[in-house]
């Protein structure tokens, strides 16, 4: 038996269905750009958490970290407080 895994990226059949602010006729096969945010702007932890499951999902698109010295722009960027340096 053949082991296929299947990337819900390019198989239609594993994408989810249309809701809220997603729609499975916008996906494109372009470079990786994910963004995760609370639509009415409140702050949390699992936004990171939820920002780093996209980081892993692109290492298919290159996000990866795989030049020790320059870095290919790979990460997440966030907000800090102004209380966090206050």
């Amino acid at each position: 038996m053949h082991n296929i895994q299947h990337d819900p990226f390019t198989d239609p059949m594993l994408r989810p269905g249309k809701h809220g602010l997603y729609d499975p006729a916008n996906e494109k096969e372009n470079c990786g750009v994910g963004f995760v945010a609370h639509v009415k702007g409140q702050r949390s932890h699992q936004i990171v958490l939820d920002a780093l499951q996209v980081l892993i999902a692109m290492d298919h698109r290159g996000a990866c970290g795989c030049e020790s010295n320059t870095g290919d722009g790979a990460g997440i960027l966030t907000a800090l407080p102004h209380e966090f340096l206050a």
